[in-house]
């Protein structure tokens, strides 16, 4: 028998199906189909291992192979455990699936009754906010969905009176009297505001007749305008008269009034769990006011366990304090008018002061995030204005009065103080006379509507060096025009001067702009020697002009 041909001496590999071939033909082994060979039928045994018998290996023309019965059995029982493989694997997969779809439907239904919730709450608040906002705010529910600007002045500004009484504090004589006067002016564009307080001892003419007659302190005037303080129609009345009247004194269009009482400042404080206020009195001891030890007790001892460490009940250092509703609402009111008390040199004016300190606190405080996320705080708010603050403030110029107290920061807020400005005397008559009030007007018009230079207020002492007559008051006039308060003279004749001179008689870093203006205007050399002429205290600087500008009519701030 021939050998098979090799590839690098190695034999080809026989058919994997022919098992046993090989021996067949070395040994002679005839074929089972060969004629004369008795066949014998396999019997399967009756025990259980019916797989191993007819799984067996038999006879054939390939040589040993297994019967077809036993293939299909292989093959079978190979399907069975893949069957049983499968059915598992889909058990565990729909067990799986379920214990998902148990998940996703608890997370989805958890997510609804989280959103009822809040919708619940929602509306809640919604209903809330409409019933207090339906008696203290114009419009209706429907205006809180726009945003409408405020109404503004010939000059960008919005300008609101606000008025505070003691009318909700039973047996408080003259519960009536506007004891609390203030014009807040805003500039929605600019980001910035005003805010005036007008001394509720100013003397004015009423109009008409009221208690104390057709002239006397300007705090009676609104309970004059209509006395009936359960009609709603008469509030109205009141507002709108007041408007007109306490806008003439300080030269403005008012469009909006607030009124408001003890409550809205207690309750709203409260709200917010107190203000912090800084306390800013000439006095080095701080502020002090007796007229309310009686809150602290009967008997010098009780007085002093409850109010440490004096026994005063308004009794606080300069600097930041800390204030609840109570003594807040009652520092409002404290002006030293009792003979104990210190750190209130001019009465009524640092009560003034400390209100308008009060008020910023309550917005700073009001528009904090932790404020706006409270739930309690807001609702506590919304109930202390619901009750008792009256205005003329649409429902949609809500939401833009928010985004002001928000864009508004507290710096930007400034205080125009009517006696330090010079225009108000200690006895709350106007320096320009009784019942004069155009220097007040003159001066809130310059810090209100008037350019940053003309705000600094700059007093300029013009001097003629030239030789030719009239140049000093040309240039006042022109420094007027700008902003500035001037006075004119002529040079002394021993001082002789080449160029233009400008003295500047207080520190460098006060009125930048004006500085630099009269530098522009003039190309004057400054100076900070003490200056050829004498000058008074309220004067900045000394300008002596040896050669006028060539441009004579430029007035650009």
């Amino acid at each position: 028998m021939a050998k098979r041909s090799s590839v690098d001496g190695f034999i080809p590999r026989r058919s994997a199906g022919m098992i046993g071939e090989h021996h067949l033909e070395n040994r002679k082994l005839p074929r089972p189909d060969a004629p004369g060979l008795v066949r014998h039928r396999v019997m399967a045994p009756t025990d259980s291992r019916e797989s191993s018998t007819t799984n067996a290996l038999v006879p054939s023309r390939e040589g040993l192979t297994r019967s077809s019965m036993a293939v299909r059995s292989d093959i079978d029982e190979s399907l069975h455990d893949i069957d049983v493989q499968t059915e598992s694997s889909k058990k565990s997969s729909h067990k799986r699936e379920g214990r998902r779809t148990k998940r996703r439907t608890w997370i989805r239904r958890t997510i609804i009754v989280f959103f009822l919730i809040l919708l619940t709450m929602g509306g809640w608040f919604v209903v809330k906010a409409f019933i207090a906002g339906s008696s203290v705010f114009k419009g209706d529910i429907f205006g809180l969905i726009q945003q409408k600007e405020l109404k503004t002045d010939a000059n960008g500004r919005s300008n609101v009176l606000i008025l505070g009484t003691s009318e909700d504090d039973p047996g408080h004589q003259g519960a009536y009297l506007t004891d609390s006067i203030m014009v807040l002016s805003i500039d929605q564009k600019n980001k910035n505001a005003y805010m005036i307080s007008i001394p509720r001892d100013l003397q004015v003419r009423y109009g008409m007749a009221c208690n104390s007659g057709y002239s006397g302190k300007i705090n009676e005037y609104f309970n004059c305008v209509n006395g009936d303080w359960e009609n709603k129609a008469a509030e109205e009345e009141r507002q709108t008269a007041s408007r007109k009247f306490f806008g003439d004194i300080v030269g403005l269009d008012i469009h909006y009034s607030v009124h408001v009482n003890y409550t809205v400042m207690r309750d709203v404080v409260k709200a917010l769990d107190g203000i912090t206020v800084t306390i800013e009195s000439p006095d080095p001891r701080g502020q002090m006011d007796g007229n309310f030890d009686w809150k602290c007790g009967t008997t010098y001892a009780q007085r002093l366990k409850n109010c440490p460490p004096r026994g005063h009940f308004i009794d606080y250092p300069n600097g930041p304090v800390e204030l609840d509703a109570e003594h807040a609402l009652y520092l409002a009111q404290a002006r030293g008018d009792t003979p104990i008390n210190w750190g209130f040199p001019n009465s009524n004016f640092e009560r003034e002061k400390n209100q308008q300190k009060i008020l910023v606190a309550i917005k700073e405080k009001a528009m904090s995030t932790g404020t706006l996320t409270n739930m309690g705080k807001v609702t506590g708010l919304i109930d202390a204005l619901g009750h008792n603050l009256r205005t003329n403030f649409d429902t949609s110029e809500i939401r833009t009065l928010m985004a002001l107290g928000g864009d508004i920061p507290a710096p930007s807020i400034k205080s125009i103080s009517l006696i330090d400005e010079g225009v108000i005397g200690g006895n709350a008559v106007p320096t320009a006379g009784q019942y004069d009030f155009s220097q007040i007007q003159a001066l809130i018009k310059k810090k209100l509507n008037s350019s940053p230079l003309a705000r600094e207020d700059a007093s300029v002492m013009v001097l003629n060096a030239s030789g030719v007559g009239g140049v000093a008051q040309k240039e006042a006039d022109k420094l007027t025009a700008l902003g500035m308060t001037t006075e004119v003279g002529n040079a002394p004749a021993e001082a002789a001067y080449s160029t233009n001179v400008l003295y500047q008689i207080k520190p460098t870093d006060k009125l930048p702009l004006s500085l630099e203006k009269l530098k522009t205007l003039y190309g004057a050399t400054v100076k900070t020697t003490k200056p050829p002429v004498t000058v008074g205290d309220t004067t900045d600087f000394v300008l002596i002009i040896v050669n006028p500008p060539t441009d004579p009519t430029d007035t650009t701030p």
